[in-house]
């Protein structure tokens, strides 16, 4: 089975072209603006304003018309909780010691380590996480997913802003779930819509693909709420609304790793007569930008923040975006990646194991997994991810090859910038207090938490499926295609 011919890049090239190399630039300066992050679990680019054919987000795309684009914006790490910690610290997770995705050894944050929320409180706002409905109210705190020590209770001040006093300025962060897994069902054909080439074109990947985008259309209509909400309430022209995923799309090789996918994200800024409306740029942004902008944009006390304030007149961007990934789940890994405007970096510090060591999430939540293992088994499918070892360093044009297929670290024509971008990693561990290095098997019974993970967590969710938890590969891709509603004599 051969990869897939569709190029996503020549859908997405037409609308980049147009990317207007600019900073948004304050037109002037509103007292106390109320600030809403709106938060999509699981999201890459695959928007109508990003220019991908077969999706249709209006309230997004409405978004994008009235406020800047950043079309090359990325999150530090490729998971929620690390991601989430990060942004909401303006730290690097790996400084904060919140990098492994659900830290069990949780960090007491110091005053050393203030929070954007705790900033704004002290600027006099009231701070809420909600899904941006006043009947969140008294219901289930929204996603926090946050790798310290926290209380929803008492970290916010509420579930939703119209709980603030009267006159009091809010800053709200509104938790989409969707495009986050599990995903809706697709009732409708997206013939148009690419499926990056790292995936195998069978009917499992394109059912799986076509419900991550109507899960994003979902993602959508919650978006449009939100935005017909502040225009209700008048609050439109006194917000600055940011729009962005906590990390990638939630595919096999993106989520959970250092490629593109992994942690490319949308992001968007709206802020009437303040951020330039319509206007996208292709300065490299960082979700480590949005507590300095916020708390610029709100006159609260920044701290020093390896971030930047988007709205700076003098912001053209980071020359490099650095990333990392730490244990996930019951995948125990280290990985750190550099990006420049030409090349990724990226070095493993386990290459003795394979790219598809077991993960107990994804087997149960990613179809593709599956379908790959036994097309490689079949000979009908392979590629650098199938390898049973991976190298110490991968480098990548990604402008030769955006879907970082081709390493070339071994290459001697490229020796040059190995050693630069590899060298850049080693700087930014000890600059930033990379505490990755520390073994978390000193702090934690990691094999008593795997076996934990695995009864409750496996082998119950296989369980509740009527599934034996041993059941074969074949098997399984058996019941995923019934899931997904394909015949399997057909779909093989």
């Amino acid at each position: 089975m051969r990869h897939s011919r569709f190029s996503l890049l020549k859908f997405l090239t037409p609308a980049l072209a147009l990317c207007v190399s600019a900073a948004p630039v304050l037109a002037g300066t509103q007292e106390r603006p109320n600030v809403v992050w709106i938060i999509s679990d699981d999201l890459g680019p695959e928007l109508g304003c990003w220019g991908y054919p077969g999706v249709s987000t209006p309230n997004i795309d409405r978004l994008a018309r009235e406020g800047t684009r950043y079309t090359q914006a990325f999150s530090s790490a490729p998971v929620c909780s690390a991601s989430r910690t990060a942004f909401q610290t303006g730290q690097y997770q790996t400084t904060v010691g919140g990098h492994h995705h659900e830290t069990h050894d949780k960090p007491v944050l110091t005053d050393e380590t203030p929070t954007v929320v705790g900033l704004m409180r002290e600027a006099g706002y009231f701070t809420s996480n909600g899904d941006g409905t006043k009947e969140s109210i008294g219901k289930k705190w929204a996603k926090s997913h946050f790798n310290f020590v926290y209380k929803d209770e008492t970290f916010f001040d509420g579930q939703d802003w119209s709980q603030r006093a009267e006159g009091q300025p809010f800053f709200a962060q509104v938790q989409i779930k969707e495009p986050h897994r599990d995903f809706v069902e697709n009732t409708k054909k997206r013939p148009l819509s690419p499926i990056p080439p790292y995936y195998p074109e069978h009917p499992v990947t394109r059912a799986d693909w076509d419900n991550y985008l109507a899960s994003i259309e979902v993602l959508d209509r919650h978006v449009g709420e939100v935005l017909d909400r502040l225009d209700a309430e008048g609050l439109t022209d006194d917000t600055l609304v940011f729009f962005f995923g906590d990390h990638g799309r939630p595919h096999v090789r993106d989520k959970q790793w250092l490629y593109e996918g992994g942690l490319h994200t949308p992001m968007i800024a709206r802020w009437p007569g303040k951020v330039p409306a319509g206007v996208t740029t292709d300065h490299f942004a960082s979700l480590l930008d949005l507590m300095p902008t916020t708390l610029v944009a709100a006159g609260a006390k920044l701290p020093e923040l390896p971030g930047k304030n988007l709205f700076a007149p003098d912001w053209k961007g980071h020359e490099k975006i650095f990333a990392a990934r730490d244990r996930c789940g019951d995948a125990v890994d280290r990985i750190r990646s550099v990006r420049n405007s030409r090349f990724k970096y990226i070095r493993n510090y386990h290459p003795e194991k394979s790219y598809m060591q077991l993960s107990s999430y994804k087997k149960l939540q990613y179809p593709v997994d599956t379908l790959m293992r036994i097309l490689h088994a079949e000979g009908k499918w392979d590629g650098p991810f199938m390898a049973e070892t991976r190298p110490v360093d991968e480098l990548y044009d990604l402008k030769n090859d955006p879907y970082e297929l081709n390493n070339l670290a071994a290459n001697p024509d490229y020796a040059k910038q190995l050693k630069e971008l590899s060298s850049a990693v080693d700087e930014w561990i000890v600059d930033t207090g990379d505490k990755g290095e520390i073994e978390e098997s000193l702090t934690v019974d990691l094999p008593a938490l795997f076996e934990s993970k695995r009864i409750s967590y496996y082998e119950g969710t296989m369980k509740k499926r009527g599934l034996d938890p041993a059941i074969s590969d074949k098997d399984y891709l058996d019941w995923w295609q019934k899931e997904l509603h394909l015949d399997p004599a057909k779909a093989r």
